[in-house]
């Protein structure tokens, strides 16, 4: 069971899709720059399949920033986007625009 200080530790912030591409010779993965307000990071997504990256442009999405930087498929990949596994991994949105960098609590 996890405890309530362990989900604390987690720094989920909002930012909003500025660019998507698709990681060449991938079938799935996304390389996928958001805003975050003070920072732009790259997230490397693998819902390619599901997702068109003219879509993404423009969404808010939960990003788990205090996460260790991974490097796949040779893209460099600074955080995890927060998801539904559910048929087309929905993406968790905000009901309304809130500023980049809003904190999860």
């Amino acid at each position: 069971m996890l405890k309530f200080e362990d989900f604390a530790k987690l720094e989920i912030r909002i930012g909003t899709i500025v660019k998507a591409e698709k990681v060449p010779d991938t079938d799935k993965l996304l390389k996928i720059i958001v805003d975050l307000g003070t920072e732009k990071r790259q997230v490397v997504a693998g819902f390619g399949h599901k997702h068109l990256t003219e879509e993404l442009i423009g969404k808010q999405v939960p990003i788990v920033m205090n996460i260790e930087k991974a490097l796949i498929r040779g893209v460099e990949s600074n955080g995890i986007f927060v998801a539904i596994d559910y048929l087309e991994a929905t993406l968790l949105l905000p009901e309304k625009s809130v500023p980049n960098g809003s904190k999860l609590k």
